[in-house]
C-alpha cells in the first residue's frame, strides 16, 4: 500500500497494491501494521456499506465527541466524489475541504480523521460504498452540515486534481435530514484543533 497525505494534514489517500491476472485480482484493503506505520494506530470497530444511485449526495456527516469517528472509505463498485471538511475550531484549514475521486476501478481509499465532516456524491449509475469506523454509531451524537454551504464552497464537480466528467450537470438527490442541516457557522461542533 502507498499512503499519500492530502493538502489537509491528517487526511490521506491510501492506494492498495493490486495483483491481477486473467482470473481477476487480489488486494489488501487494510493492513494494520502498514496503516499504523504511515498514519497511526486506529482501531476500527465497525464496517458499513451503502448502495446509492447516480445523483445521490450523502453528507456532510459527523458524530460529536465522545462518539466521534475516523473513517476509512472506499468504493467497491461505481464512482463517487468523496469530500472531507475540516471542522476543528482553531485549525489553520478550518472550513476547507479535500475532494477525491473514488471508484471500483481506481480502488483508492480515503482516510478521514475525527474532526472532519464527510460526504460523497454518486457519479455512476450505482455505487457500492464501504467504510470502516473506529467508534460505534450513536444517533444522539450524529450531526450534519449543509452540503452546499457557501462558506465552504464545495465544487461537487471537481476533485483536487481534475474535473469530474460525470458531475458537470450535477443533480443532487439528498435526504430530508441533509437538506435542512445547518451551515458550518451554526453547526453543533465540539472539535478543537490540537497541533
Amino acid at each position: 500500500m502507498t499512503f499519500n497525505e492530502t493538502k489537509i494534514t491528517g487526511v490521506w489517500v491510501v492506494e492498495p497494491k493490486v495483483f491481477g491476472d486473467e482470473r481477476g485480482y487480489f488486494m489488501e484493503t487494510l493492513n494494520n501494521r502498514a496503516f499504523a506505520e504511515a498514519i497511526g494506530k486506529v482501531d476500527f470497530v465497525q464496517e458499513n456499506e451503502s448502495c446509492s444511485v447516480r445523483g445521490v449526495l450523502r453528507g456532510l456527516h459527523y458524530q460529536m465527541e465522545p462518539f466521534a469517528q475516523s473513517k476509512l472509505v472506499r468504493v467497491v463498485c461505481g464512482a463517487v466524489l468523496d469530500v472531507a471538511v475540516d471542522i476543528r475550531r482553531g485549525s489553520p484549514t478550518y472550513g476547507k475541504y479535500v475532494a477525491e475521486l473514488l471508484s471500483g476501478e481506481n480502488k483508492r481509499q480515503f482516510f478521514i480523521p475525527k474532526g472532519f465532516a464527510h460526504g460523497f456524491y454518486v457519479l455512476s449509475e450505482k455505487a457500492i460504498f464501504t467504510y470502516k469506523v473506529d467508534n460505534f454509531y450513536s444517533p444522539a451524537h450524529e450531526r450534519g452540515i449543509r452540503f452546499d454551504d457557501p462558506e465552504i464552497g464545495i465544487d461537487w464537480t471537481m476533485t483536487d486534481s481534475a474535473p469530474v466528467e460525470d458531475g458537470r450537470n450535477a443533480i443532487f438527490i439528498t435526504s430530508p435530514k441533509d437538506r435542512i442541516a445547518p451551515l458550518l457557522r451554526d453547526a453543533d461542533n465540539n472539535f478543537t484543533y490540537n497541533k
